[in-house]
């Protein structure tokens, strides 16, 4: 089971996860993001704090997340200035991950390029920076 509810800062569209994020789920989530993306949100993040498991089917909800919120265009142009080094989405990123959460996304690659911060206050002050 997930449960995702909704709050705003400004113009960030906060999701609040609660339960397991893995092929059960996985459509609930990116269904959610799509139809804000659809709404206008440009701006999204993700309290993953209450998320109590992560399997490979979460992931990949959290990487069609990751294509959506990005703007291809600025990924390539990060690439071909900035070559060898990865690019950090500006719009879509995490917030407190659990132990063995924060290490699925770190073992698998995720956290090189959507931002993790240690709590929702630090992800949401990172959006005013």
């Amino acid at each position: 089971m997930l449960t995702v509810t909704k709050t705003m800062d400004g113009d960030v569209v906060v999701l609040h996860l609660a339960g397991r994020l893995d092929g059960q789920t996985e459509n609930t989530l990116t269904d959610f993001t799509q139809s804000e993306h659809k709404a206008g949100t440009r701006f999204l993040l993700l309290d993953i704090s209450k998320v109590d498991m992560l399997t490979s089917a979460g992931l990949r909800s959290l990487h069609t997340i990751y294509k959506l919120y990005s703007p291809k265009r600025e990924i390539e142009e990060w690439e071909n200035k900035n070559p060898n080094e990865p690019y950090k989405s500006a719009y879509f990123k995490l917030a407190g991950a659990a132990p063995e959460i924060y290490y699925i996304l770190n073992i698998a690659g995720f956290l090189h390029n959507i931002p993790l911060f240690a709590d929702l206050n630090e992800g949401l002050q990172s959006f005013k920076k």
